[in-house]
This record gives structure tokens, C-alpha cells and sequence, in this order.
């Protein structure tokens, strides 16, 4: 009897688990798959054993049993079919087993033996080097994204025949060499849309500013074409662009969900999502049968964009209550539950009313009395509470769109919302996980958005006079304590306070009729 051991990986949530499949090779003609596979992980056996033949590597018939350890733990998807084919391997000595303990291996094999990627490799490449492993061997088209690890030899491989040849010491597989900060530093600055394309707009674009600044979440509110979602696209250019840590831990999360390119590492940029109105609310926060990473957390340390945000069924709307303020998900099933992050900026848009042109400066609105009211009903009081700034877009006229004038380009406006975080950041340096304006609770608030006697008179006068609700207290000192960061006060002056005020549209009494 001859028993060897391969070590492989399951991942949960954005972290892996080491799982240990040993394999035993007797006299006899059964063959038993154990410890809990999936349907996908029980197929590998007739793509692993179709892929052997068309190899030339067919073995005799025995008894086989393999385990898969812990026995307790579900094992899901394809990506166990290259361990199972080395191990199996190994057992009838078709290959040495000396250096086996020395290397992670995953990879989804075709039936001639080619490699195919697998979802969360950087995850288990970081597992890997935790745990003391020389190598990791998968897919080559993997090997970028998991070579982000530093101190850890990545392998990939493009066909079984490659793996048993490199254990034979027939082939060497030249180790994948990524410099995660040369790669890094390289592509933090790119992004796709400039403010320099946008005409007009002023006002939205520092509403804009303000929100990037402080990290708070914003609604637009206008017609069809006023440019609402062009606006929204350019926010993650001017957020401060990712740490190193926030890449990686972006990347984790892409990584389990399959959202890497092939050949991709790092990823960069400040992500952006825009799902469509009728998406599912499980689809959105994540979970699932087999559990995957939602919107909101593909979103983690970037933009979540929901256009025609009344359009969103309610009850998908209601389930971001809870990520809004928590900044994570926590997925619970019977036998165990997954916390994947979500720190997002929101940016909503939506049109005013029904036909869109409600407060249109030359449209009618041909809505009937109560539309405007009942159509913003649709998004409920807490959800809008969690929402700081609002903000009204009107179209733009002919002669801004036909200016020729160079506007403001994103790099510019990023270099005063870096200022202003670099403030947040020397602010909330004794107050661990809070890192920006937005996620100030009422006591730091007290603290921090102090107002003289002018700036009491100021935001009273507000209250009074334009109906705001409580619930815009708060909120307007948060905002206005942004744009003191901006204009580099320590104080909260009264036009901080003004220009704040004015970024609460929804909240003043007769704005819906």
C-alpha cells in the first residue's frame, strides 16, 4: 500500500484555508472520492482520469481512496483536478513524492490535459507563504495575479504533462517575477474618464469634490442627459488613489470572485461598479448557495454607482442599510457565516419625477399631482439619511457645451482632495478605523464640528426657514467640516456652513410639491 500526501487550498470569503489530499493505492478495483467534494470536485474524476490517457499517463487499476482534509469542510469547484491528478499520480510512483510537502497546487484541468484558471489565487499565494510553502504551482494564466506575493516561488504551468515533467526533473517551469511596487507605482496614477470632458457643471463638480474629500455618499438629482452618470464615472478619479494595502486587499476580493483579467496582477485603480436597476438583492451584497463576493463589496475602496436609483426594487435597496454604516457584509449559513468588506463610496442619480423634467428650466413636467412625492418615496428614510450630499443637476446650456475653454482636469482636483484627507487622516489618528469625515459618529462630530456663535445663527436660520429635518443636522456639520478641510480652516466658518446647507436639497420642505 502506498499513501502520499498534496496540499492544496479552499478559500472562504477573502481568505483560504490549507486543505491536505492524501491518496492510498491497494490491491483491488474501487475507487472512493471522501471529504465532503462537491458535484464539480466528484466530476474531476473522469476529466482527471480522460486527461491522464490522452497524456499517456494511465496507471493500472487498484484500489484507490483519496480524502480530501478536514473532512468537515465542503470542497467546491474545478480547481482541485490538478492536486487530485498529481497525488493520484504520485500513489501509483509515476512521480516522486519527495518534494510534494514543499508546494500548494490548484488548477481546473481540460480533458487533454491543459491547465485552466482558477478564482482566488492571490488569496491562496498569501496562504501559502503564511504557511511556509516553497511554491505554488497553477495555471499560467494565474501566475501574474498570484506572483504579487513576494517570497514565493509561483509556477505556472499550461498543461499537466508540464507539472509531471517538473516533478520528474524533466522540465523546469520558470517562476513568475512580478515587482508588485514597480507594477504598482506604475499604473496608481491612469484612469479611463477626466473632469477636463465635462462642461458646465460647476456646481456639481465641487459637490463632487466635497464628497471625494470627506468620503461622503451623494445623490444627483435631474433630467435625462443633464449628465449625471458622465459626472459619476469621473468620481474614482479624483479620490486618492489606492495604498498598497488597499490594492491587495482590492485584489483578494476580485480574485475569489473571478473578476481578475488573465495575466493581471495588481489592481490599481479605484474600483468602479454600476449594476443595473434590476439586479437581485443577493446579487448586490453577495451570498449565494456557494457564497461570492456582491457589488457592494467589488466595490470595496471605490464607487458603487446606482443610476436611476428609484428604479432599484425595495427590498435590495433596504439590504445596503447596514454595509452603508458597517462597512462590511456578513454572510451566515447554518454551519458557518463570511465577512467580506465593503467600504464604498455611494453615488446615486435619478431623475426628479416619473416623465424627468420636474424643476426643468425650460421642460414642463406632465406629471399628476403627488408623482413627484410618491415617485421619491421609493427610496426610504434611512437609506436617504445615509446619503450626505444632495445634489440638484440641471442641463447645460449650448454655450458651455460649445466652450472651447480647457476645464479643470481631474489631477488638480485630486491634488486638494489628497490635501484634505491628509488633514482627516492627522485628525483621526488616535481614533482606530475611521479615516475620513463621513464615518464620524455623533461624538466625534461634537468634537470636531464646533461652532461659534455665527455658525449656530447660520445653521438655525437654515433649519427654521428651509424646513430641514433633524436627521440633515448632523449631516450638514459632517459636510461642512469637509469644506473647512478643503479651504485648509480649523474652524467651521459660516459659508462652510452655507455651502453645506445648500447640498441637502431632498431634506427642504416643498422640494417634491
Amino acid at each position: 500500500m502506498k499513501l502520499v500526501k498534496v496540499y492544496s487550498s479552499a478559500v472562504f470569503g477573502i481568505n483560504s484555508t490549507l486543505i491536505t489530499i492524501e491518496t492510498s493505492v491497494s490491491t483491488g478495483v474501487n475507487f472512493s472520492l471522501v471529504g465532503l467534494p462537491d458535484n464539480a470536485v466528484k466530476e474531476s474524476v473522469q476529466r482527471i482520469f480522460t486527461a491522464l490517457r490522452t497524456n499517456k499517463l494511465s496507471t493500472a487499476q487498484n484500489k484507490v481512496v483519496i480524502n480530501m482534509a478536514p473532512a468537515d469542510i465542503k470542497k467546491e469547484g474545478a480547481a482541485y483536478d490538478l492536486p487530485l491528478a498529481i497525488s493520484f499520480l504520485a500513489a501509483n510512483e509515476k512521480i516522486p513524492d519527495t518534494n510534494l510537502n514543499k508546494y500548494i497546487i490548484m488548477g481546473e484541468l481540460a480533458l487533454d490535459g491543459e491547465l485552466r484558471p482558477i478564482k482566488g489565487a492571490l488569496p491562496i499565494a498569501i496562504m501559502a507563504r503564511e504557511m511556509g510553502f516553497e511554491g505554488f504551482i497553477l495555471p499560467k494564466e494565474n501566475a501574474k495575479e498570484a506572483a504579487v506575493v513576494d517570497k514565493l516561488k509561483v509556477y505556472g504551468a499550461t498543461n499537466l504533462r508540464d507539472v509531471v515533467d517538473f516533478f520528474n526533473g524533466k522540465n523546469d517551469i520558470e517562476p513568475t517575477v512580478v515587482d508588485t511596487r514597480e507594477e504598482f507605482y506604475k499604473n496608481i496614477s491612469l484612469h479611463d474618464a477626466d473632469f477636463a470632458d465635462v462642461r458646465g457643471q460647476e456646481n456639481v463638480k465641487r459637490a463632487m469634490e466635497v464628497a471625494a474629500a470627506g468620503g461622503h455618499n451623494i445623490i444627483m438629482v435631474g433630467p435625462p442627459g443633464a449628465g449625471k452618470t458622465m459626472l459619476a464615472k469621473r468620481l474614482a478619479s479624483i479620490i486618492p488613489p489606492l495604498s498598497l494595502h488597499e490594492a491587495l486587499e482590492t485584489t483578494k476580493i476580485h480574485s475569489v470572485a473571478g473578476k481578475i483579467e488573465k495575466n493581471s496582477g495588481l489592481v490599481c485603480q479605484r474600483p468602479f461598479r454600476s449594476p443595473h436597476h434590476t439586479i437581485s438583492d443577493v446579487a448586490l451584497v453577495g451570498g449565494g448557495s456557494f457564497p461570492q463576493p456582491g457589488e457592494i463589496s467589488l466595490a470595496h475602496n471605490g464607487v458603487l454607482f446606482l443610476d436611476e436609483l428609484p428604479e432599484f426594487r425595495r427590498s435590495v435597496l433596504e439590504v445596503m442599510r447596514q454595509p452603508l454604516e458597517e462597512r462590511k457584509i456578513v454572510i451566515s449559513r447554518a454551519k458557518f457565516s463570511i465577512e467580506y468588506p465593503a467600504s464604498f463610496m455611494l453615488v446615486a442619480s435619478m431623475n426628479p419625477c416619473p416623465c424627468g423634467f420636474y424643476n426643468h428650466p425650460e421642460k414642463k413636467c406632465v406629471c399628476p399631482a403627488g408623482a413627484v412625492k410618491k415617485y421619491l418615496s421609493r427610496i426610504s428614510g434611512p437609506l436617504l439619511d445615509r446619503i450626505d450630499i444632495h445634489i440638484e443637476v440641471v442641463p447645460v446650456p449650448f454655450e458651455k457645451l460649445s466652450d472651447k475653454s480647457v476645464a479643470e482636469d481631474s489631477n488638480t482636483i485630486r491634488d486638494r482632495v489628497i490635501a484634505a484627507r491628509e488633514i482627516q487622516k492627522k485628525r483621526f489618528t488616535k481614533h482606530r478605523g475611521i479615516y475620513c469625515n463621513a464615518m464620524m459618529e455623533t461624538t466625534l462630530i461634537r468634537k470636531y464640528c464646533e461652532l461659534d456663535v455665527a455658525g449656530q445663527n447660520t445653521i438655525k436660520m437654515a433649519v427654521e426657514r428651509l424646513g430641514l429635518s433633524a436627521r440633515a443636522y448632523d449631516r450638514i456639520l459632517k459636510v461642512s467640516r469637509t469644506v473647512a478641510d478643503l479651504g485648509e480652516s480649523e474652524n467651521i466658518l459660516p459659508r462652510h456652513l452655507a455651502e453645506a446647507i445648500n447640498y441637502r436639497n431632498l431634506d427642504r420642505e416643498g422640494w417634491a410639491g
